[in-house]
Parts: structure tokens; sequence; C-alpha cells
């Protein structure tokens, strides 16, 4: 994440920081369903308004850096080198949100997310609009002039594929092999 240049930039990111370590200590702690919102206020010492004004809703506690990553899968597109192909851009960031994804200290976030039907739920409609920003990505670039089905694909494809891959045994394996998966579909609907 970009790190905020003014005082009140910072002073803002470090409140929302603030919010989202005590929502997710106390939900691994209680577990989710039993903290409340006003729990969460509470002990991060802001009022209940301050919490909504950087989260939606309490699911996006727990995946607080949601729009970091989102902002990173369009970058692989957006921030490539001119000659560098997609593909190969897409997997390098899809390999490293799936390292940050499976690391050990992520074990008990994601088993709480497994367990909770809101949770998963949140996750699935977060990874259709990852998909959709990062499709817009791809269709935007000139160099690659793909179909809008064809960018909507292979986004599609890469988000599923850090599904996947984190769920795997050996999730570094498994972003090779589903990404020799998509290099192969996309170049069959290159011109």
């Amino acid at each position: 994440m970009t790190e905020p240049s003014g005082r009140r930039e910072r002073k803002k990111a470090a409140t929302r920081r603030k919010i989202a370590d005590t929502a997710l200590r106390l939900f691994l702690e209680r577990g989710y369903d039993t903290v409340g919102i006003r729990d969460v206020a509470a002990e991060a010492d802001v009022a209940v308004t301050t919490l909504f004004s950087h989260f939606a809703s309490k699911e996006a506690l727990v995946f607080e850096q949601d729009d970091d990553f989102e902002q990173r899968l369009t970058q692989a597109v957006t921030s490539r080198a001119p000659d560098e192909p997609l593909i190969p851009a897409l997997r390098r960031e899809i390999q490293a949100l799936v390292r940050h994804c499976t690391a050990d200290s992520a074990a008990p976030i994601w088993h709480m997310i497994d367990v909770s039907p809101a949770l998963r739920e949140y996750e699935e409609s977060m990874r259709l609009r990852h998909a959709e920003s990062l499709a817009t990505a791809i269709a935007a670039d000139p160099d690659l002039s793909q179909t809008t089905t064809a960018c909507r694909t292979i986004a599609r494809f890469a988000i599923d594929a850090y599904s996947l891959a984190r769920e795997a045994a050996d999730p570094e394996a498994a972003v090779d092999e589903i990404f020799r998966m998509i290099e192969a579909a996309w170049e069959v609907t290159c011109p």
C-alpha cells in the first residue's frame, strides 16, 4: 500500500489500520459472529460513525487490504514495461498475492473466512469486482486489442487462479500450472 503523503492522510491511514487490526484481533480471539461493530469501535476507541467512514461493512474489516489488492492487479496491467507480455505480468502479481495469503500468519484468517458464510460471500463478491476491474484495465490497453469477452475471461481466470492456488497443497506450483493454461487461452485469442 502506498504511504499517504500529508499529515491528515497519514492520520486517516493510521486510524484505518488501528480499526482493522483491532477488528481482526477480536474476530480471531472471540469469533467473527460474536463480535459486533460496536465492540470493534469501542476497543479501537473510535466512534461507530468513524468506523463506518473507513469500512462499509463488518465483512470489509476482514478484507482491509481489498482496495490495495485490486489496485495491484490493475497495475500489473497498466504499469508493466511496454514490451512485457500481459500474462507473465499477471502471473507475477498473482504469485505475490498468493504468497501473501498463504503465509503461516494468514492461516487463522482464512480458516475464519472459510467457516463464515457471510465472509465467504463477501470474498466471492470481492473477487468478481477484482475481475471486472482487471478486465477493464486489460481492455483499455491499446496494445492488447482483445474483445471484451476475452478480457473478462482472462481476468476471471487470473482471479480464480489466485483462489485455486491459495487452497492448493503447493500454491506456487498451482500458480505455475494454472498460468500455463491461462497463457495458452490468451494465445488462442491473440490476432
